[in-house]
């Protein structure tokens, strides 16, 4: 049966990853045709997905709302390796890499994934609720990351353009990471009961797969293992594929910085399934929880890997946003403040938040 599961897995988690790997191992430093592209291609995708399926089985196991913590942190691994490989091989034209994946991710969580996530459960549900403390204490950080690691490089004195001094950068990288560990802190210790989804009473509801049994340790362990491959193989194969990424993209005649939305859009997607599948069980507050836990994740990390890995890449490295950036960025920050501060949301709210996200796709094709 196709659908046997093995130690608690279904089978094709347990044979994507090591599928994944032989397809890195068979393609590493070699000229793509047509279908070693289209192989290297299913086999990102593939370990994408099975990487996050991975990280919601130790999820399950390990509880809310270290489940959504767990599967933030998967993702943001995969994107800082994917900007760092990228940036390794782009020399000058990777100037500004780091800072269009990371805006592209804030832009995708904030907007995309969460505007989905009140469409498609407010249209099964009508009226969903979820936890104003716990929503607007992340919209909070992260704007804050955001305008220090972001924001701030575009009006420094710097003559080489948007751009820290190594001074500011190590700096923004130290902020960016306590700031984000203390968030974490305060996620799963100190008021950890914020983050927890809402019963139909309005009371805590820690039942989060409704009864379902957690899988054993042994299959955690499994699936943590797992998990690592997935995460070499998504590695490998995004910087065997980025020539031909960037190649696809200069011939349509598009600006560079589609690249880091391409990324974005590729490392997020299968996080933007569970939001869905979560708003869809009427456990909004599980999607709020993925959408802007993964904004704090991918600026809380990014920046300070970023940081550390520019003592040894050559070449700039461009932070600041644009005009055109800034303003997006302004109105998710106010629109996400309307969204957060009732603890209500309807279809409206996430009609908003999806023009937003589709105003900034649209300018990053066509700016």
């Amino acid at each position: 049966m196709t659908n046997s599961v093995i130690q608690g897995l279904p089978r094709w988690t347990l044979a994507v990853p090591p599928l994944a790997f032989v397809v890195l191992l068979g393609t590493w430093h070699r000229d793509l045709g047509a279908v070693l592209l289209v192989l290297v291609c299913l086999g990102l995708g593939a370990a994408v997905i099975a990487a996050v399926h991975h990280a919601e089985v130790v999820a399950h196991r390990v509880g809310e709302p270290f489940g959504t913590l767990i599967l933030a942190l998967a993702v943001t691994i995969i994107e800082v390796a994917l900007i760092v490989t990228l940036m390794a091989s782009g020399g000058d034209k990777a100037a500004s890499l780091a800072r269009d994946t990371v805006f592209a991710a804030v832009m995708i969580t904030c907007n995309g994934i969460l505007g989905m996530a009140l469409v498609v459960g407010s249209l099964r549900h009508r009226v969903q609720e979820f936890r104003v403390q716990a929503s607007y204490s992340a919209l909070s950080v992260t704007t804050a990351l955001v305008t220090l690691s972001l924001v701030l490089p575009t009006f420094t004195t710097s003559a080489e353009g948007p751009r820290f001094s190594s001074a500011q950068l190590a700096f923004a990288g130290v902020t960016s990471l306590v700031m984000y560990g203390v968030f974490v802190f305060i996620q799963t210790i100190r008021h950890r009961d914020y983050f927890l989804p809402v019963a139909p009473d309005g009371d805590v509801d820690e039942d989060e797969d409704h009864h379902a049994a957690a899988p054993s340790g042994k299959t955690a362990l499994l699936s943590l293992g797992l998990l690592f491959v997935c995460l070499i193989s998504v590695v490998g194969l995004a910087k065997t594929v980025s020539p031909k990424l960037e190649s696809a993209v200069e011939s349509a005649g598009a600006p560079l910085a589609v690249v880091g939305v391409v990324i974005a859009l590729l490392v997020l997607l299968p996080e933007t399934v569970a939001a869905v599948r979560a708003a869809l069980r009427n456990r909004l507050q599980t999607s709020v929880n993925l959408a802007l836990g993964s904004a704090l994740a991918s600026i809380g990390l990014t920046i300070p890997a970023i940081a550390v890995a520019s003592i040894w890449l050559d070449g700039p490295l461009i932070l600041g946003l644009g005009g055109k950036e800034l303003v997006l960025f302004a109105l998710t920050v106010v629109t996400g403040m309307f969204t957060l501060s009732t603890g209500r949301a309807t279809l409206l709210q996430g009609a908003v938040h999806l023009a937003v996200f589709s105003a900034f796709l649209f300018l990053a094709v066509s700016p």
